[in-house]
């Protein structure tokens, strides 16, 4: 989350092959020995290039998705507001560009109606709350 202008903004990205307008929020796998938080500051680095500060955990989303093959994967996306600090958007980790072709600052009170993923939008409306 970063203000422009008096306006609260947070950093979003296209994951590779989307088309224009769908966007999603920084996130990725837990790497051995980094705690989710830890992973949630990496992620939101590397995908958009903007050092992220922790403020708070706002929630988990939990859903269930069936690879190829039919094996069935519970998931749990754990989702942390942070206070955007050093870095430029869109400068983007190049060994990310196999997974984000672009990331920009997306109005936060519009998140909640531009973010493709339902669970993406309630945390984006929770942001909202906490920081109203």
């Amino acid at each position: 989350m970063r203000s422009i202008r008096g306006r609260k903004m947070v950093a979003a990205i296209r994951p590779r092959g989307r088309p224009d307008g769908v966007w999603a929020l920084p996130k990725g796998n837990i790497d051995p020995g980094e705690t989710p938080a830890e992973t949630a500051v990496r992620e939101v680095r590397e995908e958009t290039g903007i050092e992220g500060r922790l403020v708070e955990k706002l929630g988990d989303v939990r859903y269930v998705y069936t690879r190829r093959g039919g094996q069935r994967i519970f998931k749990v996306v754990s989702f942390f507001l942070l206070r955007a600090g050093r870095g430029r958007i869109g400068e983007i980790d190049e060994s990310m560009r196999i997974e984000v072709d672009e990331a920009r600052w997306l109005p936060l009170e519009e998140a909640p109606r531009l973010l493709a993923y339902g669970g993406e939008r309630e945390m984006a409306a929770k942001a909202l709350e906490r920081l109203a």
